[in-house]
C-alpha cells in the first residue's frame, strides 16, 4: 500500500500497489504492520457498507464525540464517490479545514479518516457501494452531524445534492 499523508494532519490516501497478472490484479487494502508504521490505528470493531441507488446522493456528516470517537477506512467498492472529511481537533493546526477525495471501485483509492473528524460523501454514479472498517462500535448517544450545507465550512460538493435522507438533512449548523 502506499500511504500519502493529506493536508489534514494524520488523515491518509491509501492507494493498492497492484500485482497484476493475466487474470487482473491482487493488492491490499489493509496491513496492520504498514497501518502501525504511519502511527494510524489498527482496531477495527465493525465494517460497514452503504449502497447508494442515485447520483447526488449525500451522506454526512457524521461523527462521534468521546470516549467514542471512530477512526474509519473507507473505500467505494463501486461507482465513485467525492469523500470530504472535517477536521474537528479543537487543538490542530488545521481545526476547521477540510478536504475531498474521490474515491472509485476503479481507482482504488482509500481514505484513512482520524478520529475527531466529520465525514461524509456524496456519489458521483448511480449504484454505488461503500465500504468502512471503524474502530468503534456505533454509539447513538454519541453520534452527532453537521449539517452539509453548513456555511462555517462552505464545502464544496462536485455535483448537485440529489437525494439526502431527513435526518442527515436536519443536522445543525456546526458550534464548537
Amino acid at each position: 500500500m502506499i500511504f500519502t499523508e493529506t493536508e489534514l494532519k494524520g488523515a491518509f490516501i491509501l492507494e493498492v500497489e497492484r500485482i497484476v497478472d493475466e487474470r487482473g490484479f491482487f493488492g491490499r487494502t489493509f496491513c496492520q504492520k504498514e497501518f502501525e508504521k504511519h502511527g494510524l490505528e489498527t482496531g477495527i470493531a465493525q465494517a460497514n457498507m452503504s449502497f447508494n441507488k442515485k447520483k447526488g446522493t449525500v451522506r454526512g456528516m457524521h461523527y462521534q464525540v468521546a470516549p467514542y470517537q471512530e477512526t474509519k477506512l473507507v473505500k467505494c467498492t463501486s461507482g465513485a464517490i467525492y469523500d470530504i472529511i472535517i477536521d474537528l481537533r479543537e487543538d490542530s493546526s488545521t481545526y476547521g479545514k477540510w478536504i475531498g477525495v474521490e474515491l472509485s471501485g476503479e481507482n482504488n483509492r482509500m481514505l484513512y479518516v482520524p478520529k475527531d473528524f466529520a465525514h461524509g460523501f456524496i456519489t458521483l454514479e448511480d449504484n454505488t457501494s461503500i465500504q468502512y472498517l471503524v474502530s468503534q462500535f456505533y454509539t447513538p448517544g454519541s453520534e452527532r452531524g453537521i449539517k452539509w450545507d453548513d456555511p462555517k465550512f462552505d464545502l464544496k460538493w462536485p455535483i448537485e445534492v440529489s437525494v439526502i435522507s431527513e435526518k442527515d438533512n436536519s443536522h445543525p449548523y456546526f458550534t464548537s
